[in-house]
């Protein structure tokens, strides 16, 4: 389990399984019972929160990690292993986290 997969997870309050983005560094991840993950949707929207995946990506329908919609998860909550996103990728989902959450060099542009 490592930093940049995509797992089908039970999410809380939610029926059935949602494709997540593990978030957690993999460094910590052996020692922790819960990881960090961003759902994936299905609803493409242009926004800088958003980073889309796509067939090369790994991912059976095209979609988008939401990186507005971070959560904490229990690990045993993580179903089956999807994919692993490039390293170029996850630099695309790094730069979409600090807007989300307005750290510089996005800072300015929040709210």
């Amino acid at each position: 389990m490592n930093r940049g997969e995509v797992w089908w997870a039970q999410l809380p309050g939610l029926k059935g399984r949602r494709p997540v983005l593990l978030l957690t560094r993999t460094a910590v991840i052996g020692y922790r019972t819960s990881v960090t993950v961003a759902p994936l949707t299905r609803t493409i929207r242009e926004i800088r929160s958003h980073v889309r995946l796509g067939a090369n990506d790994g991912v059976p329908k095209e979609s988008a990690v939401n990186l507005d919609d971070l959560q904490t998860i229990a690990k045993k909550r993580l179903v089956r292993h999807v994919t692993t996103l490039s390293r170029s990728r996850m630099q695309q989902v790094d730069e979409a986290i600090r807007f989300a959450l307005a750290l510089p060099p996005f800072q300015k542009d929040a709210p």
